[in-house]
């Protein structure tokens, strides 16, 4: 006999229907929330917290003979329990109107247009690129990344085109909804349980591939240490990043590549390092004008590289004269069909990467970037040539390229 999971509302009772009560009156022991157990406080049967991890509770209804039932949130199969219970027991699933449904019924708008992102028991690292730029997004919520924090959060990101729907206690008889300039969540309390629905009321601005290197912050006096637009886009490109690629960018500088690469990778994830505290103070405000919540930290590399997740992609544009280090870790840690992309200036240093890429078992593409852009002079035209790139992209060789 399968084990039912039932989808519950707010208001408890209310909100199944007459069948499901008859099913969890009928059972022998009923599984959930401390919360959802309360709503039944005249069931005969045992009832069993969820206290512990999922995988302790699976492994104590392998072998359940009697009549189960477990009690859900809304609808199981949204950011709930009954996906990760369906691969591993056989249930039967019944679902409840989700805190999703009941939001958009109360605007009186359509969801199935929304973007969906859940920050409940997550990070919100990240958060900024997946919201950039859509029209209607649906956040599910938890104490720690409350309304008002993720507000907070919007705001830093120049996020002002959204307004903010928070609607709490669905359902329930404390339900509460409204509408909210995100200023104004800034500095007012919700209560825990509740979703909020982010609505674009004007245009934000919009940055395609390649960002003109005049709008990054850079070092000043010495303006230049940036990947240059031409060199940046091939660069990027040849990574062949898709929506959740797990980027590296080692002498990450202003972090013009992270960048594009967050904005390419938004539900992946990018990691930068630096060793000068100025560049990277820099990156941190471009981080913040191009809406891209990416790891950013101080250091030469390949010290810290151990603290991130092993790469799908690898970007070096500078190697502080430890580049069989960076090799290494990068080269060690790469995600199959992974690629690693190197930007050198010198001659020496192309071959010092072509080498080394070669010696660790990896083939390797060289392009040669030579870019000139156009400059007035009085009323004609002239070309200003920019340094000459080698553009050096390396994958694990095929059986048949050994």
């Amino acid at each position: 006999m399968g084990i039912k999971v039932i989808g519950i509302g707010d208001s408890g009772v209310a909100s199944i229907l007459p069948t499901y009560q008859q099913w969890i009156d009928e059972s022998e022991l009923l599984v959930g929330g401390e919360r959802m157990l309360d709503f039944f406080p005249n069931f005969q049967g045992e009832k069993r917290s969820i206290t512990s991890g999922l995988s302790s509770l699976v492994e104590e209804l392998k072998n359940e003979t009697r009549q189960t039932v477990v009690l859900a949130s809304g609808d199981p199969l949204f950011y709930g329990i009954g996906s990760y219970l369906s691969k591993k027991l056989p249930i039967e699933l019944y679902p409840s109107v989700s805190s999703i449904q009941l939001a958009f019924a109360r605007i009186g708008e359509g969801w199935q247009d929304a973007t969906m992102i859940s920050v409940h028991g997550r990070s919100m690292t990240g958060l900024a690129q997946k919201i950039d730029g859509q029209k209607k997004i649906v956040l599910l919520t938890d104490h720690e990344n409350s309304p008002s924090i993720i507000a907070k959060y919007l705001l830093s990101y120049g996020m002002d085109e959204y307004e903010m729907f928070v609607g709490e206690n669905l359902g329930g008889e404390e339900e509460r909804t409204g509408w909210w300039t995100l200023t104004d969540a800034c500095e007012h309390s919700f209560s825990p349980l509740n979703v909020v629905v982010l609505k674009q009321v004007k245009n934000g601005p919009v940055w395609s591939l390649g960002i003109d290197d005049h709008e990054f912050y850079q070092r000043k006096p010495e303006k230049g240490l940036i990947t240059k637009k031409e060199v940046r886009t091939l660069s990027v490109s040849a990574l062949e990043l898709t929506d959740t690629s797990v980027v590296w960018d080692v002498g990450t500088c202003t972090g013009s590549v992270a960048i594009e690469a967050a904005r390419i990778s938004r539900h992946g994830s990018v990691y930068a390092i630096e060793k000068n505290e100025g560049d990277l103070a820099n990156c941190y405000l471009n981080m913040h004008k191009f809406r891209t919540d990416f790891t950013a930290v101080l250091g030469k590399a390949p010290d810290r590289l151990q603290e991130f997740p092993d790469p799908d992609a690898v970007f070096i544009g500078g190697t502080a004269g430890d580049m069989n280090g960076i090799l290494d870790q990068s080269c060690e840690r790469l995600k199959p069909n992974g690629r690693i992309v190197l930007n050198a200036v010198t001659i020496e240093n192309m071959m010092d990467a072509v080498r080394g890429f070669k010696e660790r078992g990896f083939a390797v593409d060289i392009m040669l970037i030579q870019a000139s852009r156009s400059k007035p002079i009085l009323n004609l035209t002239r070309f200003d040539a920019l340094n000459p790139i080698y553009i050096i992209t390396a994958r694990r060789e095929t059986e048949e390229e050994k």
